[in-house]
């Protein structure tokens, strides 16, 4: 019998090399498991089911790496790659592992590292290229500080826009169909981190030179560290046009950022979070893959690695599928009536109407105040769908 909710290639599920390869290191201990190549990542990810995959260039091959090995490893990730057919959905620079970023990369008080930086990522944007990426992603782990008075943020701000306006010259210049993708986080590793939010990101790139050539990649995790609806942030960059990328994992509130598989710890927020995907999905506003960024917990052995990857895809099916059920149900759509859901998309303003034809507007407004939402009916029919007895 088949497993309908198996992976297939039209769900486009991507996963990051550093996921599924990461050591499980921490800050109280060294990893509980080997170091994994990239190559072998990909061909694990090709058997569980995956479409593509996301790298960093020091995912591939070393910091300090010759130019021999460089080429060496890359040829190895290149040779897994035609081997199995996965797709370079996106690509990504490290510039947070090595002490020379322990300030940050763009906005390091130190110039010669910020322009370090700038040419590190555009070594790997020719990589990226070759590969196919069409989406790079940009997150400034290290873009911040732990003390008011160690960073000057209006310049840090200015440098920042610098490094995305020589990277979108750099990429036009070229010929590049690579976009990039803002990676919002409020803190870990840095105390304070610059672009916290999804809203910050945005407005961020509203100032720089090429604003097309740049959108966010919100990751649930990060959004749910600061108390955030990662859901209702992403309806609001699919408005704005600029869902460029999405990275899903689980979260359990504001804490640390836990990477657990997708589906795992807020599990609500799963259930939304899919919803608002699937939304722009299906109103063509995004069609890039569905990524997951989480880390196998360091009580699992390499067995481990792969029977949390694979749930993470079929967590995704399985919310997709309640989603799907919740929305078609004619007692939500009902719900949704009565909770007058659907008058949100009516201007507020008749055609024709200024103003000045509302200045003077008589309303009922004790029978509006008394009038009910309905809004806990609507929200536990979604539970039932959650919960599956519906």
């Amino acid at each position: 019998m088949s497993d309908k909710y198996a992976p297939v290639p039209e769900d486009k599920f991507s996963f990051g090399v550093w996921t599924v390869g990461w050591p499980a290191q921490d800050v109280f201990g060294p990893g509980t498991r080997a170091p994994m190549p990239a190559e072998r990542a990909v061909r694990k990810l090709a058997e569980i089911g995956a479409y593509g995959v996301n790298f960093h260039d020091n995912d591939v091959f070393d910091f300090d790496a010759s130019e021999s090995d460089r080429e060496e490893r890359i040829g190895a990730f290149r040779k897994a790659l035609e081997e199995t057919g996965l797709k370079v959905t996106t690509a990504t620079t490290n510039l947070f592992s090595h002490p020379v970023f322990k300030d940050g990369a763009f906005t390091h008080n130190d110039r010669d590292v910020r322009r370090l930086a700038i040419a590190k990522v555009m070594r790997n944007l020719d990589l990226a290229a070759e590969l196919g990426a069409k989406v790079y992603v940009c997150w400034g782990g290290r873009e911040g500080a732990e003390s008011g008075g160690a960073k000057d943020v209006q310049s840090a701000m200015a440098r920042l826009k610098e490094a995305f306006d020589v990277l979108g010259d750099y990429v036009t210049e070229r010929g590049y169909d690579i976009r990039f993708a803002i990676e919002p986080k409020p803190n870990e590793p840095r105390g304070h981190i610059l672009l916290p939010t999804i809203g910050h990101a945005l407005a961020f790139i509203g100032r720089l030179e090429r604003p097309e050539l740049v959108g966010i990649n919100p990751e649930v995790g990060h959004e749910e560290m600061a108390g955030l609806d990662y859901a209702a942030g992403v309806r609001q960059a699919l408005w704005q046009g600029k869902l460029y990328h999405i990275d899903l994992n689980g979260q359990t509130g504001p804490r640390y950022d836990q990477d657990l598989r997708f589906g795992a710890g807020n599990v609500g927020g799963a259930f939304w979070a899919v919803d608002a995907v699937e939304e722009g999905i299906a109103a063509g506003q995004y069609s890039g893959p569905i990524h997951f960024d989480f880390k196998p917990p360091r009580t699992e052995d390499d067995d481990g690695v792969w029977v949390s990857a694979a749930a993470c895809m079929r967590n995704y099916k399985i919310l997709r599928e309640k989603v799907r059920a919740f929305r078609a149900d004619p007692e939500v759509r009902e719900a949704l009536a009565a909770a007058r859901v659907d008058q949100l998309a009516v201007p507020t303003l008749a055609e024709g109407e200024t103003a000045a034809d509302l200045k003077d507007l008589r309303v009922d407004v004790d029978g509006l105040a008394a009038k009910g939402m309905a809004f806990e009916r609507l929200d536990q029919l979604a539970l039932e769908h959650l919960y599956g007895i519906r």
